[in-house]
């Protein structure tokens, strides 16, 4: 395997994958169908894995059986290498999925549904990016079809799907547009999106790296894990030889309005780039959109005090402040005195330690994941109203890495993106300089502060005018009543 290249955002055209049938795989793979109930779809999926041109003794293949009545059986046409795994505890497919990746013994996990026909090259082409580097996520195609009258044995001998299947009448995925738009995912802003789950392969280190799928999503959980892929730094490619049918049309078509609806409060809550689903104010969501980090060591608890609540007080409030300072050392085992060597601490720790948007910790961590972005800055410069979103405004405009607003007491502010951390530390060999390799990757600006921190408005000076000058005294007249009168009335009825 060659070095790692610096792959610029999603623009994988450095990497050349080697051509289908020309060269030599070394690499093991563990296909993970996990599989509930569809016996007769689940057979014709293996007699197709069982034709794969990839090396039969480097491919493993674990059929998850998740709780199927009556239980899921091997059949007879299936590749050397099948095992079956029955699931033990919980249910879904997320459990299922992840249930199988603990026991492959492969160096890839290739995840392919249950319900899949896939090309005799599948395998092949999915694999083969990962010989030339082992941070990327590769994509298969699919069709839709209605599941036609065919055997086993013949999609084992098929030299094509289009014998089987009537290719010009499926359902292309709604993904392919995606990917023909974007150049293959190069200029995809989030190719995230793509990663569907049906059938997609990555290292086994990423899929555990980023702790598998989520048990507790029922709907998206395939969009979400691959938001946590993005967040780690990976390079998405699709694979256009990698044809596959799906047997069946997707559940959209049944009920569409429904369906995007069960999916939202997932997506929601677990990711904040989507912005379109976090539209209600003053709501606290799972993953927030901005990790704001100040170190609090030696800070007065009333510095600290100001700058949490600018923070928390911003335009874009969905945030939360991580606040790093020694708090291992408060001991509670002994009573809080006045003369306490961590007083300032004690009281801090006391001040957040209800507050759901105040975290407390020593050290931050490498990246903010699955926080989508990180601000870190000098703990004495509040942050003003409008300054987070005005940053992000600014990097997202081009995907820029890494946003350094210089200070003008040589200090620095910055808002870092997660994914450009993540592919950074998975870049970086010891004692590398990170921002020098995100500069590489998606690009490093320095701005000055005017724009993120701008001046209060000067009220306008009032002038107060002078009173009119008080007429000179004369005698006083007092008109009778009636004389008054009719001088108005005179002067109403009086020809203009």
């Amino acid at each position: 395997m060659n070095a790692r290249p610096a792959l610029r955002q999603n623009d994988f055209s450095p990497v050349a994958a080697p051509p289908l049938g020309a060269w030599s795989p070394a690499l093991s793979v563990s296909v993970v169908v996990p599989a509930h109930g569809g016996q007769d779809k689940l057979d014709l999926t293996l007699a197709a894995l069982a034709a794969q041109t990839y090396p039969e003794h480097l491919m493993e293949v674990l059929v998850v059986d998740d709780g199927s009545v009556p239980p899921i059986r091997l059949p007879e046409l299936r590749p050397a290498g099948t095992r079956l795994v029955r699931v033990r505890d919980g249910w879904g497919i997320s459990n299922a999925v992840n249930t199988g990746a603990k026991a492959a013994d492969g160096e890839i996990i290739q995840r392919l549904d249950s319900d899949m026909v896939a090309c005799r090259e599948h395998i092949e082409a999915l694999a083969r990016w990962h010989h030339v580097t082992d941070y990327l996520v590769t994509i298969g195609m699919k069709k839709f079809v209605e599941p036609p009258a065919v055997t086993p044995r013949q999609v084992f001998s098929a030299g094509r799907l289009d014998e089987l299947f009537d290719l010009a009448a499926a359902v292309p995925s709604s993904t392919e547009a995606t990917i023909a738009k974007t150049d293959g995912l190069r200029k995809s802003r989030n190719p995230y999106h793509v990663c569907t789950g049906p059938t997609f392969a990555l290292p086994r280190e990423v899929f555990h790296a980023v702790g598998g799928l989520d048990p507790n999503v029922i709907r998206g959980e395939d969009t979400e894990f691959s938001y946590r892929l993005a967040m780690h730094g990976v390079v998405f490619v699709p694979d256009l030889d990698a044809q596959a049918v799906h047997l069946g049309l997707p559940s959209q078509h049944r009920d569409r309005e429904r369906a995007v609806r069960a999916v939202e409060p997932y997506l929601a809550h677990r990711i904040p780039l989507r912005r379109d689903l976090r539209k209600d104010r003053g709501r606290r969501w799972l993953v927030p959109y901005v990790e704001i980090v100040l170190d609090v060591t030696d800070t007065s608890g009333s510095v600290v005090r100001e700058a949490v609540a600018a923070a928390l007080d911003g335009k874009l409030q969905d945030v939360v402040v991580t606040l790093v300072g020694p708090w291992s050392r408060l001991d509670d085992r002994r009573r809080f005195t006045l003369s306490d060597p961590c007083f300032e601490l004690r009281l801090m720790r006391d001040l957040f330690a209800h507050d759901e948007r105040v975290r407390l910790i020593d050290e931050a961590a490498p990246t903010p994941a699955p926080c989508p972005f990180r601000y870190r800055g000098p703990v004495d410069v509040p942050l003003h109203r409008a300054t987070l979103e005005r940053m992000i405004e600014s990097v997202q405009k081009d995907l820029t890495g890494v946003l350094v607003v210089d200070l003008p007491d040589g200090r620095t502010a910055r808002l870092e993106r997660t994914s450009a951390l993540g592919r950074a530390a998975l870049l970086a060999e010891p004692g590398d300089d990170l921002d020098e390799i995100i500069a590489v990757t998606h690009g490093v600006r320095h701005e000055p502060p005017d724009r993120y921190w701008p001046a209060p408005a000067q009220p306008e000076p009032v002038t107060i005018p002078a009173p009119p000058a008080a007429p000179a005294p004369g005698p006083l007249s007092v008109e009778p009543p009636e004389k008054t009168l009719l001088r108005r009335l005179k002067a109403a009825l009086r020809p203009n």
